[in-house]
């Protein structure tokens, strides 16, 4: 009996989610969590980076996805695989060795997500025609976002709600920034101490409301106070300092690629093509207040209670500067420990916002958190089982032995190189963002620097609507009106205004960096115009991918196509800030504008089936 034909609305929406989760969990979700658990910062950067490598190296084993196995038994497995790291990690978070544990799950989780990526993009291809799969890239891509706004948002939220019903009283201290506010509190409130309040053990702050003014402050005077409350927080154990730098480490002197080849060779750039910019150099910063809390009595005698604060609602442009963790116990209870905020120095109008401390069983909010993705992806496996189609392209190699698994995995690297216009399709993939790679790594410093040197001075809560808002609505709407395009033409028919839609819109920001205008509205018009064209024309870019893999192995050809993606986003991107400070926002923007010249040579080089993609005229009936 045949089987039914299956909507891709049914799968590809879950399944791209399942893609995204488990990257969103290593990169961004670990890092909030071993934050939340007292991890230095040193420690998360450093072991939460090499976290990244799974994706990176994954080329190297997707032969083996090919070769063994169908890509939907390798979805399906990979799923309950991860999901079982998930449980890993929720079941040694309440542990004493619980940052060795959990890295360690974390690290099956990397490879298990790494090892789906590559079965979930291989499986996209087998289960669509050319034709699908142009309609569905910006559906795809869409619903990635959707499990990065999820990752960062609904599961933060939900382990916030956790801390905060399992703990104490939150603690709520509301800010207010005003230019009618003049004084400047350098300053340390104290706690009328009050030995012991009756009823339950609670946080007690010597304020409700923290009035700030929006004038600046002296940057010597303010970091000379920073000093002392932080030596005073860790005096009484609220905080553990963090690991010093040895003396000198940071003074070896500079490197041999520094004094004979960068600092030359910039200075050079500089003189000949920089922008000639007068920068005034400010003494002054954004003014602070400062709050006092301790605890209401007593605690256990063995018992800790540790106050995590951050914002709960209002204006970004308002920070917490200090105190964002504080351990309270029997022999600090009764001590003042202090939390500094400071506003953004360009914030000159007048903003609230609202912070909330949450001193909740922690282990416990994370590990339920981790549970319901663990529980996610036990249904995301068996739903997948009976929602994925079965195509009869996607099928295991027969009489796999060592030798043939040795053979096939040369093989596969040799057709790769040795496919049609290998050499321009290479090219293409290194170069085709290589103007947008230089750009995203400086969109949000030009947009917060202020304007004499060069940047739109905007503040923190601006950037993050300007950019974290209407920029990611214009990616989004760009990614799916340009798989939609792209279904209906092909992909020939839209590469060349796609690639010029990507690249022309960068004029935005050349047009931004000489106006350095203040209307909001026209800044916003820019970014989601610019955002717009890089999502429509980054469907091009992922249809040529899967154009290029076509073919008997075109899993493990797709994987080392999106290796060279990353190495072509990886190193125009590690010398576009150096670049930047050598000639400026403006002529930096004119040299991204330039670069563009590369991928449009790029594109001229390629030659593709005029059909590919294209909706086909007549219907072909089944068998």
């Amino acid at each position: 009996m045949k089987e039914k034909k299956k909507s891709p609305w049914a799968w590809i929406p879950s399944l791209y989610l399942a893609e995204g989760l488990p990257y969103v969990a290593v990169m961004t979700i670990s890092v909030i969590m071993y934050k939340r658990m007292g991890i230095s910062n040193t420690d998360i950067a450093l072991y939460t980076s090499w976290l990244y490598l799974p994706w990176v190296i994954k080329p190297f084993w997707s032969p083996f996805v090919d070769l063994l196995k169908t890509k939907r038994w390798w979805i399906v497995t990979m799923q309950l695989l991860i999901g079982a790291g998930f449980a890993g990690i929720a079941f040694t978070i309440p542990l004493p060795f619980f940052f060795q544990a959990t890295l360690a799950f974390f690290w099956l989780l990397a490879f298990s997500s790494a090892t789906h990526d590559i079965a979930a993009d291989g499986f996209y291809m087998l289960g669509l025609d050319t034709n699908q799969q142009a309609m569905y890239v910006g559906i795809r891509s869409t619903f990635y976002r959707v499990a990065t706004i999820m990752g960062q948002g609904i599961l933060i939220i939900l382990a916030g709600f956790l801390e905060s019903t399992s703990g104490s009283e939150p603690v709520k201290i509301n800010i207010d920034a005003s230019p009618r506010y003049t004084q400047s509190t350098f300053v340390l409130p104290q706690i009328e101490n009050t030995l012991f309040q009756e009823g339950e053990i609670h946080f007690v702050t010597d304020k409700e409301v923290v009035q700030i003014g929006t004038h600046g402050v002296n940057k010597d005077s303010l970091q000379l106070f920073l000093d002392n409350v932080s030596a005073l927080n860790h005096e009484n154990g609220f905080v553990v300092k963090e690991a010093e730098t040895k003396d000198g480490e940071d003074k070896a002197g500079e490197s041999w690629w520094t004094s004979h080849i960068s600092a030359p060779f910039g200075n050079w750039i500089k003189n000949t093509f920089g922008e000639k910019r007068f920068v005034a150099e400010s003494d002054h910063t954004g003014n602070i207040g400062v709050v006092a809390v301790r605890l209401s009595k007593q605690p256990e005698q063995d018992k800790e209670m540790v106050l995590n604060t951050t914002m709960n609602r209002g204006d970004n442009s308002i920070s917490l500067l200090q105190g964002d963790r504080l351990t309270f116990n029997a022999s600090n209870w009764d001590k003042s420990a202090y939390m500094v905020f400071q506003i953004d120095p360009k914030l000159t109008e007048s903003s609230n916002a609202e912070y909330k401390g949450l001193s909740g069983n922690i282990p416990f909010a994370w590990s339920i958190t981790f549970f319901v993705l663990a529980g996610l992806f036990l249904f995301f496996s068996f739903y997948h089982r009976v929602a994925l189609p079965k195509p009869d392209s996607d099928k295991a190699h027969a009489h796999v032995t060592a030798a043939s698994i040795l053979s096939e995995f040369t093989e596969t690297f040799k057709s790769f190189f040795k496919k049609p216009q290998a050499a321009a399709a290479i090219f293409f993939m290194l170069t085709y963002r290589f103007s947008e790679a230089q750009l995203l790594k400086l969109i949000n410093p030009f947009l917060i620097d202020p304007k004499d040197v060069g940047g739109l001075g905007l503040t923190t809560g601006e950037v993050g609507l300007v950019y974290g808002t209407v920029g990611i609505i214009g990616l989004t709407l760009g990614g799916i009106i340009g798989g939609f395009a792209a279904a209906r033409g092909g992909l020939r028919r839209w590469l060349w205004p796609m690639t010029l839609s990507m690249l022309l819109t960068i004029a935005t920001f050349l047009y931004l960096s000489f106006s350095q205008t203040d209307n909001l509205i026209i800044i916003n018009i820019c970014v989601f115009i610019e955002q717009f064209g890089y999502g429509f024309g980054f469907t091009a870019y992922m249809l040529y991918l899967m154009y290029y893999s076509d073919g008997e192995q075109k899993t493990a050809h797709y994987a080392i196509c999106t290796g060279f993606m990353a190495l072509g986003m990886m190193l125009p991107g590690m010398f576009a800030g150096w670049l930047q400070e050598q000639l400026g926002y403006n002529h930096f923007f004119i040299w991204v504008m330039i670069c563009s010249v590369v991928p449009i040579i790029a594109v001229a080089l390629l030659k593709i089936d005029p059909s590919y993609g294209k909706a086909k005229n007549k219907e072909v009936t089944e068998e």
